[in-house]
């Protein structure tokens, strides 16, 4: 069945944020003199959202609920002030984007980040773009793997799980769109390998944005 709604992950799928990522909560360890990581480390700490992202990043004998929340609210306050010195849209996004959006292809983010974070970046980055929903990590709703955020962005475009297609780069994503029931497709240029993304489900893999076409 020909595809009407396309949704894509943020981080790793549309933009690359790791860097960004990795200096905030770098500046975050640093408050409280723990141990700093390199930026590709980071790669493997995100994905399950910022509050998961800090715990992993700690040492684990400072992973108290109580710490992480602190060490949390320093990531967020460096985060948002400094979320655009690094990130950019991956070579092909934009001109993929719009492609879709010319041939009537409804769009959507379903991101763990969390949604003042996502909203932000959104709006700078992709301007020209109509999304019919764009959301992040919101209070009340499990994050990925858990479908609701996709089963929430179906209910706002009004499609159903056939004419959907769920594009992310991480076996969070993969998992997102098995328990959804819908089609995936895994992206190379993101965060994680090839093997994590078939290892968790994913229906094809794309080396390049514009591949994507041929799978709506």
């Amino acid at each position: 069945m020909e595809k009407r709604l396309v949704i894509f992950d943020l981080d790793g799928t549309l933009l690359d944020t790791i860097a960004d990522l990795a200096t905030a909560v770098n500046f975050a360890l640093r408050v409280y003199g723990h141990p700093e990581h390199e930026v590709c480390e980071y790669r493997y700490f995100v994905g399950d959202g910022i509050r998961k992202l800090v715990e992993r990043a700690l040492p684990e004998e400072a992973r108290t609920p109580g710490h992480i929340d602190e060490v949390l609210g320093y990531f967020r306050q460096y985060y948002m002030r400094h979320c655009e010195d690094l990130t950019a849209p991956y070579t092909g996004i934009v001109e993929l984007l719009k492609e879709l959006q010319s041939k009537g292809v409804l769009l959507a983010v379903a991101s763990n980040k969390f949604q003042i974070g996502t909203e932000s970046l959104i709006k700078r980055y992709f301007p020209d773009i109509n999304f019919v929903a764009v959301l992040g990590q919101r209070e009340g709703v499990p994050v990925k793997p858990n479908p609701q955020i996709v089963f929430d962005i179906i209910q706002l475009a009004g499609v159903t799980k056939e004419q959907t297609l769920y594009v992310g780069d991480s076996g969070v994503d993969m998992q997102t769109a098995v328990a959804a029931r819908v089609d995936s497709v895994g992206v190379l240029w993101g965060f994680r390998t090839a093997d994590e993304l078939l290892q968790n489900g994913a229906v094809s893999l794309v080396a390049l944005p514009g591949e994507i076409l041929g799978k709506v």
